[in-house]
């Protein structure tokens, strides 16, 4: 029961977290220090989880009501993340406009001829985003899905109490009957422990890649060949409900999805066969198997269908060079779901 005299009707899903704009710089060469490249062409992308999770579910046309919560600068890159945003319908009042304020960004400088890629990122208003600026007791979301520890400076800061202020926010939350869902970025800080089990024990739903989940259960993900140790990928789920996820804990990789559930149900359900020359790029795909997991949860599905439509929303982002550009309306990824090969 909610607070006060009435319980709130919860509907839609809350994105709080990291917004950045990409801006992909298409260059002939990497110059050496003091040096010149030329820069052939420049274009603007969307980067990070609020936009990144949030326009994806909305492109798959469920009607979810869907909530961005965040900080941006008052700067170009700012502007065009809140009009890609407010494209979606989605509620943007949670946005807030820091006056002098620097847009998260990543200068994405592609090297023509090889496509390699090196990335300068600057943290901008994300490094500012604290916890109370999320207005938990007034959101009326059925889900509150925050990203990324470790990129989140205010949330990572230590708590006595909680371990972090992620926990402490996150503890809030379910309190206020809001689920709660995370996600991780890749770094190689090592503090994946620290920081990332302490939300584990106020979080309904946790979702990362394999990197991050082995990470923080202290784990390698893969062996000296590169192939996926699936042992070490449910020791690392059995982990997370041990600590404390009360309802799904995923882990996804190139290979499958896997969801350990509190009452021990285990399930694993391997990723498509894409056609050769599909893949367009890998940018934001997290992000999309994030968004089909919680439309998938949104609307009831068991494990095995959300890892389906998670992995088939992964599969959609990778037809695209961009993080949201590929993805599907739900009732095409189904379609694909049936049409589609399965990995082993």
């Amino acid at each position: 029961m909610e607070k006060g005299c009435f319980a709130i009707t919860r509907t839609g899903i809350a994105i709080a977290g990291n917004i950045v704009v990409d801006t992909i710089k298409k260059i002939d060469a990497y110059p050496d220090m003091g040096m010149l490249a030329n820069v052939k062409s420049v274009e603007k992308a969307v980067g990070g989880c609020v936009p990144n999770t949030l326009i994806n579910l909305a492109r798959m046309q469920t009607g979810i009501p869907l909530t961005a919560i965040g900080r941006l600068g008052d700067d170009d890159g700012g502007q065009f993340i809140l009009n890609e945003l407010n494209k979606t319908g989605a509620d943007t009042e949670n946005i807030r406009i820091i006056p002098g304020g620097i847009t998260g960004f990543s200068d994405v400088m592609t090297k023509i001829s090889t496509g390699e890629r090196a990335f300068f990122h600057c943290r901008g208003e994300n490094a500012s985003f604290a916890p109370e600026e999320v207005p938990i007791e007034s959101l009326s979301a059925k889900i509150l899905h925050t990203a990324y520890i470790l990129l989140l400076d205010k949330f990572d800061e230590a708590d006595d109490e909680y371990g972090t202020k992620m926990a402490r926010y996150l503890k809030r939350a379910q309190d206020a009957g809001l689920e709660t869902s995370i996600d991780v970025v890749s770094d190689k800080s090592g503090l994946f422990q620290e920081k990332v089990l302490p939300a584990l024990k106020y979080s309904d739903y946790a979702i990362m890649n394999e990197i991050e989940g082995c990470a923080t259960a202290g784990l390698e993900p893969r062996d000296e060949n590169g192939c996926i140790i699936e042992e070490n990928i449910k020791k690392a789920l059995e982990l997370f409900i041990q600590t404390g996820v009360k309802k799904r804990a995923v882990i996804h990789c190139p290979e499958a999805g896997y969801c350990l559930e509190p009452n021990g149900k285990f399930t694993r359900v391997p990723t498509f066969r894409l056609p050769e020359g599909y893949i367009k790029g890998s940018v934001g795909a997290g992000d999309a198997f994030a968004a089909g997991c919680l439309a998938a949860i949104y609307e009831g599905a068991d494990a095995e269908e959300m890892l389906l439509i998670a992995n088939a929303a992964g599969a959609a982002n990778l037809s695209c060079a961009d993080s949201v550009g590929g993805m599907a309306p739900m009732t095409e990824l189904k379609k694909r779901i049936v049409s589609w090969e399965k990995n082993a």
